[in-house]
């Protein structure tokens, strides 16, 4: 038997709800303040091509995978303690990321912590939903959107400001250390302030399922990452075929599990509404397409043009302040202008990372200095608020009501699964276009043949030669998928009810 879910106050309902966007904050944060670190880790760690982009895909593809169960389990023992238990492994995991002593090692710390985060996620809309009055459950959300985007415009600055205060050695291992005396009080809080809601629920857990659809997307993943840097053997087909393989069989046990009446990870029901289907490739391109940009302008800012961390995060600055703008105003304008909304979003990501490409193309690398790009970013930042929040409804809304919460479920994990899959594609063709084998060799040569003052600027001039057209050729295919992405908006429905 499901239990009741009690009668708050506003104000306690408001506490509690608070306590819980604490843990939003941190688990978003912890996407964008990773990318001016990478060159940092790179060097302290001594890692490879292959490893900087597991840092973020790990976290991503765990993430994704576990925001389906985390839904079931909260329902069968109560949101409150899966949002504590996520909590928890996040925190721990967030330390582990700060004392890791090597590159895998903190790839595997880093997975945990997208386990934890993806745990703890799902019960923040579960709260917002059961703790508040319809009249009040707008408001919550629109809080939510805030949050989220003041974390994701927090993240590159704070990243900076820890780097530039404490050093690359010790810097970049606080970003990740900073979440645990946070991540500490608020599981106190989360234990004092948090009613307890849901639980009760004999909800089934499709561990087969999951382990299927983490097999066959990591099996994709492993290749895409690891093949450019291994010169594509053998084994890396292998492994797409062995992934598709895992895919099918995945499709298959759901659609056994449907006809047997049992509860699947994803309901193969829901993509026989044509405009669903349509809709969530939509939120795998789109979510590869702009969450991949600023892995490669990180990349190219601080190991091709030597910058530091700190400037890198000021870089990024315009898209995540244009971002939180453009949320904030898209909830009016999807109410006023529907799917209008979703395709002007579109249409200015990918006019503002056109516009990117277009600068990195054309300007030398000695006069790149970030101004060239306030405007761009900050017009593909504005349409990125305009797209993300209102996206997932409208998807939603193209199946039946009573399918809204599966539907969502998997607009989240395929959201994370893109993000994770962006990471994989741009990073493989950065590295293969910066080939980072030759540039010894290359930077031998350029101080050898004394064209530059010494040896630092021969060697600053090589880096941004072999960085610079791959950063450039990377956003090319971040701005390919958003254009793929605005003509996959018009599958959606004209018009829907956000509220």
């Amino acid at each position: 038997m499901t239990a009741p879910t009690p009668v708050l106050t506003s104000r306690r309902a408001w506490i509690g709800f608070g306590v819980l966007l604490v843990g939003t904050f941190m688990s978003l944060l912890d996407t964008t303040i990773v990318n001016v670190a990478l060159e940092t880790i790179r060097g302290s760690l001594d890692t490879d091509e292959a490893t900087i982009a597991w840092i973020i895909s790990g976290y991503a593809l765990a993430f994704g995978l576990v925001l389906i169960p985390a839904g079931r389990l909260g329902d069968r023992f109560g949101h409150k303690w899966v949002f504590f238990t996520g909590l928890a492994v996040f925190t721990a995991a967030s330390l582990w990321c700060g004392l890791a002593s090597g590159p895998l090692e903190l790839v595997i710390a880093r997975v945990v912590q997208g386990i934890g985060g993806g745990l703890f996620f799902p019960a923040v809309t579960a709260f917002a939903q059961l703790l508040f009055a319809p009249r009040d459950r707008g408001k919550a959300f629109a809080v939510m959107g805030a949050v989220i985007g003041v974390s994701s415009a927090l993240g590159p600055i704070v990243g900076g400001l820890l780097i530039e205060a404490l050093g690359d050695e010790t810097g970049w291992r606080w970003i990740f250390a900073v979440n645990v005396p946070i991540g500490v009080l608020a599981l106190v809080a989360v234990v004092l302030f948090v009613p307890q809601v849901g639980g009760g629920e004999k909800s089934y857990v499709d561990g087969v399922g999951l382990v299927l659809l983490a097999g066959g997307i990591t099996a994709i993943l492993v290749p895409l990452i690891q093949g450019q840097d291994e010169g594509w053997p053998v084994w890396t087909f292998v492994s797409f075929a062995g992934g598709v393989i895992l895919l099918v069989a995945f499709w298959f046990w759901e659609s056994r599990l449907a006809a047997r009446g049992v509860t699947p990870l994803v309901h193969p029901h829901l993509f026989s509404h044509r405009q669903f289907t349509g809709g969530t490739v939509l939120a795998m391109i789109y979510f590869g397409s702009f969450t991949s940009i600023f892995f490669c302008i990180a990349l190219l800012w601080q190991a091709g043009l030597q910058h530091s961390a700190l400037e890198t995060g000021l870089v990024t600055i315009p898209f995540a302040l244009a971002n939180v703008v453009g949320a904030a105003l898209s909830d009016k304008l999807a109410n006023s202008l529907g799917r209008g909304v979703l395709a002007i979003g579109t249409a200015l990501v990918t006019i503002g990372l056109g516009a990117t490409w277009l600068v990195l193309l054309l300007t030398p690398a000695p006069d790149l200095n970030g101004f060239e790009l306030i405007a761009p970013l900050a017009l593909a930042g504005f349409g990125n608020g305009l797209f993300i929040a209102p996206n997932a409804r409208f998807i939603v809304a193209t199946v039946d009501r009573s399918e809204a919460g599966s539907a969502s479920g998997v607009i989240g994990t395929v959201q994370r699964i893109g993000s994770a899959i962006g990471i994989a594609v741009v990073s493989s063709v950065l590295f293969a276009i910066a080939d980072l084998d030759g540039i010894g060799d290359d930077i031998g040569a350029a101080i050898a043949g004394g064209e530059h003052a010494n040896p630092d600027a021969a060697a600053s001039a090589v880096l941004a030669e072999h960085f610079l057209p791959a950063a450039t050729s990377a956003i090319a295919v971040s701005t390919a998928l958003a254009a793929i992405s605005f003509l996959l908006v018009w599958t959606l429905p004209k018009r829907v009810s956000l509220h």
